[in-house]
């Protein structure tokens, strides 16, 4: 089930608007210009494929999600496919170059068996010269840490208006960190909240997954400079292919 953040039209509506200056863009744009045929998962309001378009690509570009409220963004672009649910059940079969997965999307798979749904989706979706691309947050560097209220960001909506958002840690539990991201507004008589639980894996864990799914890791970098990857570095970056190929 899709987080209210992404459910909720309005609050898809300020995503852009606080995802500004990120790291990931150009390193996914690459990968995505060496690909005639595209799958995005977890496509969310759809402008990494959109800025694929814009930029030239004549492929096929494939965006799909489970929220409602990101898909409505994402289908303002009507020149790319958009595909509302979850990779393991929409039954793509050997169609894709590249299936890749953004914004740390990843880590909302909390079992191991949502990882091994998603991967062996992904390798029944990809060509024999396909390859998947994803990156999760490094639990070593404990990024959550910096999660606090007095942190805050605002940002302006459509009509104008002032937004404030922060996030909240609320628990660590192993692995797994729930946390909340609200927004207010002086315009509003309450605050919205959205709540999330993100699971953390280790490296060495990841890969034993992708090896039982059956793909190799081709690259490993640590930061979008596609420095490598070490225990401290804040990203584990990931380039796998299906290992029969």
């Amino acid at each position: 089930m899709a987080d209210a953040l992404f459910e909720d039209e309005y609050l898809a509506s300020l995503y852009d608007r606080l995802s500004v200056d990120r790291g990931d863009e150009d390193y996914y744009q690459r990968l995505i210009e060496g690909a005639s045929s595209v799958l995005d998962v977890g496509c969310g309001t759809g402008t990494s494929l959109h800025r694929a378009r814009a930029a030239g690509h004549r492929g096929r570009l494939v965006g799909i999600d489970p929220a409602a409220g990101m898909l409505a963004q994402a289908r303002r672009h009507p020149d790319i496919e958009w595909v509302m649910g979850t990779l393991p059940d929409a039954g793509f079969a050997t169609e894709f170059d590249l299936v890749y997965m953004t914004g740390h999307a990843f880590q909302v798979l909390l079992t191991d068996e949502d990882i091994n749904a998603f991967l062996g989706a992904a390798r029944a979706a990809l060509k024999p010269s396909g390859r998947l691309a994803f990156e999760t947050l490094n639990p070593l560097a404990r990024a959550w840490e910096a999660w606090t209220p007095d942190a805050v960001t605002e940002v302006i909506d459509d009509d104008g208006r002032a937004v404030q958002v922060w996030h909240e840690v609320e628990s660590v539990d192993g692995e797994f960190v729930t946390f909340t991201e609200t927004y207010a507004s002086d315009a509003w008589p309450d605050v919205k909240v959205s709540r999330s639980t993100l699971r953390f894996v280790h490296a060495e864990h990841l890969d034993h997954l992708l090896a039982n799914a059956g793909f190799a890791v081709d690259e490993r970098y640590g930061d979008w400079d596609r420095s490598l990857f070490t225990p401290a570095s804040r990203e584990i970056i990931t380039v796998a292919h299906p290992a029969d190929r």
